[in-house]
């Protein structure tokens, strides 16, 4: 046993950990944030997207005890703010991006990583080669697509919408 020091969501936050930790069992277990999900146990469904120093990781990919002391991470349980919902959060709603929800917290912060990745612009087939790393069984993803546009434009971006025949 070890024990970690990170910063989660702005706070600092220790644990006792095994060296096999993964991040997500860390963030889910002794620090009881559950939004991060467990979908597959490979790396390929995307849904325990957390951020790592600014960077999107598939936690589930990630050894705990490799972390250096003070990371920064970013889970989907501060994402909004207080009782007002993140301008993406809103989208997947408005736009019906979300039908079980399990894949969601994994989807809300890839969809925000990738409008901060393209200032130039994004277009739906830009957004769903980005979204690549993301899989979600019930939508069929035209409106997470149709989420991801809207979430960009209310997040103070609308230059960055780019029309798909542009």
């Amino acid at each position: 046993m070890s024990k970690i020091s990170l910063i989660v969501n702005g706070r600092q936050r220790s644990a006792e950990i095994e060296g096999r930790t993964l991040l997500v069992d860390l963030l889910r277990g002794p620090l009881g944030l559950t939004g991060t999900h467990v979908g597959c146990d490979t790396s390929q469904c995307g849904a325990c997207v957390v951020r790592l120093n600014g960077d999107t990781v598939k936690s589930c990919s990630v050894l705990a005890a490799t972390l250096e002391s003070n990371s920064e991470i970013t889970t989907i349980e501060a994402i909004a703010d207080a009782d007002e919902l993140h301008p993406m959060q809103r989208a997947f709603s408005q736009c019906h991006g979300l039908q079980c929800g399990f894949c969601t917290p994994g989807l809300i912060i890839t969809a925000i990583d990738i409008v901060e990745k393209h200032p130039e612009g994004l277009s739906a087939d830009m957004v769903r080669k980005e979204l690549k790393g993301n899989l979600c069984r019930c939508t069929g993803y035209q409106n997470i697509v149709a989420a991801v546009l809207k979430g960009a434009e209310d997040m103070g971006f609308p230059a960055r919408i780019k029309a798909e025949n542009a």
